[in-house]
Protein backbone atom coordinates (compact mmCIF):
# COMPACT_ATOMS: atom_id res chain seq x y z
CA UNK A 1 0.00 0.00 0.00
CA UNK A 2 1.41 3.38 -1.07
CA UNK A 3 2.21 5.86 1.66
CA UNK A 4 0.01 8.93 1.86
CA UNK A 5 1.70 12.00 0.43
CA UNK A 6 2.67 14.62 3.00
CA UNK A 7 2.51 18.35 2.43
CA UNK A 8 4.24 21.31 4.01
CA UNK A 9 3.05 24.86 4.46
CA UNK A 10 5.04 26.69 1.79
CA UNK A 11 4.62 29.86 -0.31
CA UNK A 12 3.75 27.58 -3.24
CA UNK A 13 0.89 25.96 -1.30
CA UNK A 14 -0.38 29.42 -0.35
CA UNK A 15 -0.27 30.35 -4.05
CA UNK A 16 -2.49 27.35 -4.89
CA UNK A 17 -4.85 28.47 -2.11
CA UNK A 18 -4.94 31.98 -3.64
CA UNK A 19 -5.83 30.47 -7.04
CA UNK A 20 -8.65 28.53 -5.35
CA UNK A 21 -10.04 31.69 -3.74
CA UNK A 22 -9.83 33.63 -6.97
CA UNK A 23 -11.05 31.00 -9.44
CA UNK A 24 -13.37 28.76 -7.40
CA UNK A 25 -14.83 31.31 -4.97
CA UNK A 26 -14.53 34.38 -7.24
CA UNK A 27 -13.17 36.55 -4.43
CA UNK A 28 -11.79 40.00 -5.19
CA UNK A 29 -8.04 40.60 -5.34
CA UNK A 30 -8.20 42.52 -2.06
CA UNK A 31 -9.98 39.64 -0.30
CA UNK A 32 -7.53 37.09 -1.70
CA UNK A 33 -4.59 39.21 -0.54
CA UNK A 34 -6.10 39.54 2.97
CA UNK A 35 -6.68 35.79 3.35
CA UNK A 36 -3.20 34.93 2.10
CA UNK A 37 -1.64 37.57 4.37
CA UNK A 38 -3.08 35.75 7.40
CA UNK A 39 -1.62 32.42 6.30
CA UNK A 40 1.74 34.00 5.47
CA UNK A 41 1.80 35.54 8.96
CA UNK A 42 1.34 32.09 10.46
CA UNK A 43 4.08 30.65 8.21
CA UNK A 44 6.47 33.41 9.32
CA UNK A 45 5.71 32.52 12.94
CA UNK A 46 6.48 28.83 12.35
CA UNK A 47 9.78 29.67 10.67
CA UNK A 48 10.77 32.23 13.32
CA UNK A 49 10.09 29.67 16.08
CA UNK A 50 11.85 26.85 14.13
CA UNK A 51 8.63 24.80 14.19
CA UNK A 52 7.65 22.13 11.68
CA UNK A 53 5.74 23.33 8.62
CA UNK A 54 4.48 19.80 7.90
CA UNK A 55 0.70 20.15 7.62
CA UNK A 56 0.00 16.99 9.66
CA UNK A 57 2.31 18.13 12.46
CA UNK A 58 0.50 21.44 12.96
CA UNK A 59 -1.80 20.82 15.91
CA UNK A 60 -4.41 22.86 17.78
CA UNK A 61 -1.75 23.73 20.36
CA UNK A 62 0.43 25.21 17.59
CA UNK A 63 -2.39 27.52 16.53
CA UNK A 64 -3.14 28.51 20.14
CA UNK A 65 0.53 29.35 20.75
CA UNK A 66 0.50 31.47 17.60
CA UNK A 67 -2.40 33.55 18.96
CA UNK A 68 -0.63 33.86 22.32
CA UNK A 69 2.31 35.28 20.34
CA UNK A 70 -0.02 37.78 18.60
CA UNK A 71 -1.44 38.78 21.98
CA UNK A 72 2.08 39.48 23.28
CA UNK A 73 2.58 41.78 20.29
CA UNK A 74 -0.55 43.70 21.35
CA UNK A 75 -2.49 42.57 18.27
CA UNK A 76 -6.08 43.42 19.23
CA UNK A 77 -9.05 41.07 19.45
CA UNK A 78 -10.57 42.36 16.20
CA UNK A 79 -7.37 41.66 14.23
CA UNK A 80 -6.96 38.27 15.93
CA UNK A 81 -10.53 37.34 14.98
CA UNK A 82 -9.84 38.25 11.35
CA UNK A 83 -6.61 36.23 11.30
CA UNK A 84 -8.37 33.20 12.83
CA UNK A 85 -11.07 33.48 10.18
CA UNK A 86 -8.33 33.44 7.53
CA UNK A 87 -6.70 30.32 9.01
CA UNK A 88 -10.05 28.53 9.30
CA UNK A 89 -10.72 29.26 5.62
CA UNK A 90 -7.28 27.94 4.70
CA UNK A 91 -7.77 24.67 6.58
CA UNK A 92 -11.21 24.20 5.02
CA UNK A 93 -9.45 24.33 1.68
CA UNK A 94 -6.77 21.87 2.84
CA UNK A 95 -9.31 19.30 4.09
CA UNK A 96 -11.51 19.66 1.01
CA UNK A 97 -8.51 19.04 -1.24
CA UNK A 98 -7.32 16.06 0.83
CA UNK A 99 -4.10 17.88 1.75
CA UNK A 100 -4.93 17.72 5.48
CA UNK A 101 -6.76 14.97 7.38
CA UNK A 102 -7.67 17.13 10.36
CA UNK A 103 -8.47 20.79 10.96
CA UNK A 104 -6.50 22.14 13.99
CA UNK A 105 -8.55 25.37 13.94
CA UNK A 106 -11.89 23.58 14.38
CA UNK A 107 -12.18 23.92 18.17
CA UNK A 108 -10.53 27.34 18.48
CA UNK A 109 -13.04 30.08 19.32
CA UNK A 110 -12.80 33.64 18.11
CA UNK A 111 -11.65 36.13 20.77
CA UNK A 112 -14.37 38.15 22.49
CA UNK A 113 -14.91 41.43 20.71
CA UNK A 114 -16.04 43.61 23.57
CA UNK A 115 -15.83 47.38 23.47
CA UNK A 116 -13.13 48.14 25.98
CA UNK A 117 -11.42 51.30 27.09
CA UNK A 118 -7.82 51.38 25.83
CA UNK A 119 -4.91 52.20 28.12
CA UNK A 120 -3.90 55.87 28.09
CA UNK A 121 -0.67 57.54 29.17
CA UNK A 122 -0.62 60.86 30.98
CA UNK A 123 1.21 63.78 29.39
CA UNK A 124 3.82 63.53 32.17
CA UNK A 125 4.43 59.83 31.43
CA UNK A 126 4.90 60.54 27.73
CA UNK A 127 7.27 63.43 28.40
CA UNK A 128 9.22 61.26 30.84
CA UNK A 129 9.68 58.60 28.14
CA UNK A 130 10.80 61.17 25.57
CA UNK A 131 13.24 62.84 27.99
CA UNK A 132 14.79 59.47 28.88
CA UNK A 133 15.88 58.71 25.30
CA UNK A 134 19.67 58.81 25.03
CA UNK A 135 20.40 61.04 22.03
CA UNK A 136 24.05 59.96 22.01
CA UNK A 137 23.00 56.50 20.80
CA UNK A 138 22.80 55.87 17.02
CA UNK A 139 18.99 55.55 17.04
CA UNK A 140 18.31 58.11 19.77
CA UNK A 141 17.11 60.95 17.54
CA UNK A 142 15.06 58.52 15.43
CA UNK A 143 13.28 57.04 18.44
CA UNK A 144 12.57 60.49 19.90
CA UNK A 145 11.11 61.63 16.58
CA UNK A 146 8.95 58.49 16.36
CA UNK A 147 7.39 59.02 19.80
CA UNK A 148 6.86 62.72 19.06
CA UNK A 149 5.07 61.96 15.77
CA UNK A 150 2.95 59.11 17.18
CA UNK A 151 1.74 61.23 20.09
CA UNK A 152 1.78 64.62 18.37
CA UNK A 153 -0.19 63.43 15.32
CA UNK A 154 -2.10 60.37 16.58
CA UNK A 155 -0.75 58.04 13.91
CA UNK A 156 -1.27 54.30 13.66
CA UNK A 157 2.00 52.36 13.77
CA UNK A 158 1.50 51.30 10.13
CA UNK A 159 1.15 54.97 9.17
CA UNK A 160 4.28 55.86 11.15
CA UNK A 161 6.53 53.27 9.52
CA UNK A 162 5.06 54.07 6.09
CA UNK A 163 5.63 57.82 6.38
CA UNK A 164 7.59 59.29 3.46
CA UNK A 165 9.82 62.37 3.49
CA UNK A 166 7.91 63.70 0.47
CA UNK A 167 4.67 63.53 2.49
CA UNK A 168 5.91 66.10 5.02
CA UNK A 169 4.73 69.63 4.20
CA UNK A 170 7.22 71.45 6.37
CA UNK A 171 6.20 75.02 5.59
CA UNK A 172 2.49 74.30 6.07
CA UNK A 173 2.88 72.10 9.16
CA UNK A 174 1.04 69.06 7.80
CA UNK A 175 1.72 65.37 7.13
CA UNK A 176 0.03 63.53 4.28
CA UNK A 177 -1.04 60.18 5.72
CA UNK A 178 -2.30 57.08 3.93
CA UNK A 179 -4.48 55.17 6.38
CA UNK A 180 -6.61 52.04 6.19
CA UNK A 181 -7.70 51.23 2.66
CA UNK A 182 -5.08 53.73 1.41
CA UNK A 183 -7.41 56.57 2.39
CA UNK A 184 -5.51 59.84 2.30
CA UNK A 185 -5.78 62.55 4.95
CA UNK A 186 -3.82 65.60 6.07
CA UNK A 187 -2.78 65.70 9.73
CA UNK A 188 -1.38 68.85 11.38
CA UNK A 189 1.95 68.57 13.16
CA UNK A 190 3.05 71.02 15.85
CA UNK A 191 6.16 73.15 15.58
CA UNK A 192 8.02 71.32 18.37
CA UNK A 193 7.27 67.87 16.88
CA UNK A 194 8.24 69.12 13.42
CA UNK A 195 11.52 70.50 14.76
CA UNK A 196 12.40 67.18 16.44
CA UNK A 197 11.41 65.26 13.29
CA UNK A 198 13.79 67.31 11.13
CA UNK A 199 16.57 67.12 13.68
CA UNK A 200 16.50 63.41 12.84
CA UNK A 201 15.92 63.75 9.07
CA UNK A 202 18.63 66.39 8.62
CA UNK A 203 20.96 64.74 11.11
CA UNK A 204 21.17 61.05 12.04
CA UNK A 205 19.20 59.88 8.98
CA UNK A 206 21.80 61.42 6.65
CA UNK A 207 24.37 58.93 7.95
CA UNK A 208 22.27 55.95 6.78
CA UNK A 209 22.33 54.78 3.16
CA UNK A 210 18.75 53.74 2.31
CA UNK A 211 18.15 50.64 0.20
CA UNK A 212 16.60 51.43 -3.22
CA UNK A 213 12.99 50.81 -2.05
CA UNK A 214 13.41 52.99 1.06
CA UNK A 215 15.03 56.19 -0.23
CA UNK A 216 11.93 58.23 0.72
CA UNK A 217 11.03 56.35 3.93
CA UNK A 218 11.41 58.56 7.00
CA UNK A 219 12.21 56.03 9.73
CA UNK A 220 15.05 53.66 8.84
CA UNK A 221 17.02 50.98 10.64
CA UNK A 222 20.82 50.80 10.50
CA UNK A 223 20.64 48.58 7.38
CA UNK A 224 18.80 51.25 5.42
CA UNK A 225 15.40 49.53 5.34
CA UNK A 226 12.10 50.46 6.97
CA UNK A 227 11.07 49.51 10.49
CA UNK A 228 8.54 46.78 11.26
CA UNK A 229 5.57 47.03 13.64
CA UNK A 230 7.35 44.61 15.99
CA UNK A 231 10.48 46.80 16.12
CA UNK A 232 8.44 49.87 17.10
CA UNK A 233 6.56 47.79 19.70
CA UNK A 234 9.83 46.66 21.28
CA UNK A 235 11.21 50.22 21.35
CA UNK A 236 8.07 51.49 23.10
CA UNK A 237 8.00 48.56 25.54
CA UNK A 238 11.67 49.11 26.44
CA UNK A 239 11.10 52.83 27.07
CA UNK A 240 8.11 52.10 29.31
CA UNK A 241 10.06 49.56 31.38
CA UNK A 242 13.04 51.92 31.77
CA UNK A 243 10.72 54.59 33.15
CA UNK A 244 8.86 52.31 35.53
CA UNK A 245 5.57 52.55 33.62
CA UNK A 246 3.62 49.39 34.43
CA UNK A 247 0.64 50.04 32.14
CA UNK A 248 0.16 47.60 29.28
CA UNK A 249 1.14 49.84 26.37
CA UNK A 250 1.97 49.55 22.69
CA UNK A 251 2.62 52.07 19.89
CA UNK A 252 -1.17 52.41 19.58
CA UNK A 253 -1.28 53.77 23.16
CA UNK A 254 0.17 57.07 21.91
CA UNK A 255 -2.71 57.35 19.42
CA UNK A 256 -5.21 56.70 22.22
CA UNK A 257 -3.47 59.29 24.40
CA UNK A 258 -3.47 61.84 21.56
CA UNK A 259 -7.26 61.55 21.12
CA UNK A 260 -8.04 61.45 24.83
CA UNK A 261 -5.94 64.50 25.67
CA UNK A 262 -7.54 66.47 22.82
CA UNK A 263 -11.09 65.68 23.95
CA UNK A 264 -10.26 66.33 27.60
CA UNK A 265 -9.01 69.73 26.49
CA UNK A 266 -12.33 70.49 24.78
CA UNK A 267 -11.51 69.59 21.15
CA UNK A 268 -14.34 69.08 18.67
CA UNK A 269 -15.21 65.38 18.26
CA UNK A 270 -15.56 65.61 14.47
CA UNK A 271 -12.16 67.31 14.18
CA UNK A 272 -10.55 64.51 16.21
CA UNK A 273 -12.32 61.94 14.02
CA UNK A 274 -10.85 63.56 10.91
CA UNK A 275 -7.33 63.67 12.35
CA UNK A 276 -7.49 60.00 13.40
CA UNK A 277 -8.89 58.93 10.03
CA UNK A 278 -11.87 57.10 11.54
CA UNK A 279 -14.55 56.20 8.99
CA UNK A 280 -17.29 56.58 11.63
CA UNK A 281 -17.58 59.04 14.50
CA UNK A 282 -18.83 56.18 16.69
CA UNK A 283 -15.27 54.81 16.70
CA UNK A 284 -13.94 58.14 17.95
CA UNK A 285 -16.64 58.34 20.65
CA UNK A 286 -14.85 55.67 22.71
CA UNK A 287 -12.46 58.43 23.80
CA UNK A 288 -15.33 60.42 25.28
CA UNK A 289 -16.00 57.40 27.51
CA UNK A 290 -12.38 57.53 28.66
CA UNK A 291 -12.91 61.17 29.61
CA UNK A 292 -16.08 60.17 31.50
CA UNK A 293 -14.07 57.58 33.42
CA UNK A 294 -11.50 60.25 34.30
CA UNK A 295 -14.27 62.50 35.65
CA UNK A 296 -15.69 59.64 37.69
CA UNK A 297 -12.26 58.82 39.15
CA UNK A 298 -11.72 62.48 40.02
CA UNK A 299 -15.09 62.66 41.76
CA UNK A 300 -14.61 59.49 43.80
CA UNK A 301 -11.07 60.47 44.75
CA UNK A 302 -11.59 64.04 45.85
CA UNK A 303 -15.26 64.78 46.66
CA UNK A 304 -15.96 64.43 50.41
CA UNK A 305 -19.18 62.48 49.74
CA UNK A 306 -17.32 59.90 47.70
CA UNK A 307 -13.91 59.67 49.37
CA UNK A 308 -13.35 56.45 51.21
Amino acid sequence: MAEKQTYSLTPNLIKHYADHLRLELSLSDNSVEAYCHDVNLFLQYLEAQSLSTNIEEIKQETIENFFAYLYDLNIGATSQARILSGLKSFWRYLTQEGIADKDPTLLISSPTLGRHLPEVLSYEEIQKMIDSIDLSLPNGHRNKAMIEVMYGCGLRVSELIGLQVSDIYRNDGFLRIFGKGSKERLVPIGDSSLKILFQYIDGARLHITPKPKFTDTVFLNSRGTGLTRQMVFLIVKDLAEKNGITKSISPHTFRHSFATHLLEGGANLLAVQQMLGHASVSTTEIYTHISDELLRDTLTSYHPRFKK
